[in-house]
């Protein structure tokens, strides 16, 4: 029988090759995202998938959203991958309250919100697994991204918080850690990237881990025993080392949700 997942941020990145990849491993897809002229292009594309429009910035929406693609497909998710979130260059010397909150609201609440509507049915089950697209670059503050790694960070504390806590009851959560990926949000970026992957390769060891039951899935792995390395740093040397990273460019127009 075919297994079910939802994947939020589905229209693009990351979020869009998983859903690719999954639907040629024969999972059938619940697609939320809010550009739904993309996402239903992709449901057809992937055959066995259905698309809803979704804020994952709004309880209700995403609530909503979950019912009907339960509805939809049948039943409760097996995988539930809360994707979606955004990013956008930061700096303390020109801090903007509002480009913050945006961020909480799309990358902590938003997964937060998801979780709320699909573990109790997990736990009822006594099975399922919730997934968090987090990142690498909360392993520790990055200069320009000082909000965007402390959401990550976030993500990262609640996700292990809760492996713990829903483990007695047969639920798995899995915490994803990518570094850079070809993505339409890391465009933005004007410096060189270390050790790029390609969105497909990413799909790839996502899709990999979340079969397999993995509680972390982190890669590239040079970029991760780097960024392992950098929590061992005393602050006084990370500091010295860091700043002149504070200085990196990127172009606001490209930030991609």
């Amino acid at each position: 029988m075919s297994k079910r997942a939802l994947i939020t941020g589905a229209s693009s990145g990351i979020g869009e090759a998983l859903a690719r990849e999954l639907g040629r491993r024969g999972w059938s897809l619940a697609l939320l995202a809010r550009r739904h002229v993309l996402m239903e292009a992709l449901a057809r594309e992937i055959g066995n998938a259905v698309a809803f429009p979704c804020d994952v910035s709004d309880f209700t929406s995403v609530t909503d959203s979950v019912r009907k693609a339960e509805a939809a497909l049948g039943g409760p998710f097996d995988l539930v991958v809360a994707n979606a979130g955004i990013g956008a260059p930061t700096h303390a010397s020109k801090f903007k309250a509002n480009e913050a909150e945006q961020m909480v609201r799309v990358n902590v609440l938003g997964m937060m919100y998801l979780f709320d509507a699909v573990v109790p049915s997990m736990i009822e089950r006594r099975g399922g697994r919730f997934a968090g697209m987090a990142s690498l670059a909360g392993l520790r503050g990055l200069p320009t991204s000082s909000a965007y790694s402390a959401t990550k960070a976030a993500m990262q504390a609640f996700l292990e918080s809760s492996r713990v806590e829903l483990a007695p009851y047969g639920v798995g959560v899995t915490t994803i850690n990518p570094g850079f990926v070809a993505t339409p949000m890391t465009e933005r970026n004007r410096f060189k990237m270390p050790f790029l992957v390609n969105v497909n390769k990413a799909a790839v060891i996502i899709a990999d881990g979340l079969e397999r039951g993995a509680r972390v899935v982190q890669f590239p792995w040079p970029m991760s025993l780097l960024m392992r390395f950098t929590r061992l740093l005393p602050n006084a040397i990370y500091d010295r080392v860091m700043i002149p990273y504070g200085r990196r460019k990127s172009d606001p127009s490209k930030v991609k949700r």
